[in-house]
């Protein structure tokens, strides 16, 4: 049998995944938790194959949850069921160690499949998030760093490059310093760069300016 905890502060939506998952005869809830402390102090106690934790909790949230049992209990499945659409959270709760992903508008069959997949030693994701991963992942390999940039970023890069100082191309383009300078943020992290010299050197390799 495999040992499901649930994590959800709406008893009703407990109740609802209790109903479902006593369809499959393989899967048995063995408990259950209304908030974050309470699915800890109980993870601590009891020995449970698989965790699914909704994002939204009281007192301590989903993510928070999610890094402590991957801290305490490095090997317990954590799957995630919750209302958010995987376009916002699904790539970032699964880097920190979520072992599956599922929006609560999911067919009741989805959700044992993928309980009994991830109790497997498997990842789930729904075929539409695997497709968004798949497309990014081949539009981002043939991008240069520049080309991941929005048209704005893309004029304040090749102003910086040329020598132009936040204020001066606050001017040129209408825009405060303060939101050029925002500007110039975002290019640094989107590039993985750290100074102004970077830029002005990839600019240069790159023949943005002359």
């Amino acid at each position: 049998m495999i040992k499901v905890i649930i994590a959800d502060d709406h008893p009703i939506v407990r109740a609802g995944l209790k109903q479902i998952l006593a369809e499959a005869s393989d899967i048995m809830v063995a408990a259950e938790a209304g908030n974050g402390h309470e699915l800890l102090e109980k993870v601590r106690r009891e020995v449970f194959d698989l965790v699914l934790l909704d994002l939204k909790m009281p007192g301590m949230d989903g993510v928070d949850i999610l890094k402590q049992i991957k801290i305490e209990k490095p090997k317990l499945p954590v799957m995630i069921l919750t209302i958010y659409p995987e376009s916002n959270y699904a790539l970032r709760i699964l880097r920190i160690g979520a072992s599956g992903y599922l929006t609560k508008e999911s067919a009741p069959q989805e959700l044992i499949t993928a309980i009994r997949k991830v109790y497997g030693g498997g990842k789930y994701i729904s075929p539409s998030l695997a497709e968004k991963i798949a497309f990014a992942l081949d539009t981002d390999v043939d991008k240069l760093p520049h080309e991941k940039l929005s048209d704005r970023e893309y004029q304040v890069l090749c102003a910086i490059a040329s020598g132009r100082t936040v204020s001066e191309i606050a001017e040129s383009i209408h825009l405060s310093v303060k939101t050029v300078s925002t500007y110039r943020a975002r290019i640094l992290e989107k590039m993985s760069m750290k100074t102004n010299a970077d830029l002005t050197h990839y600019a240069l390799q790159n023949q943005l300016v002359e």
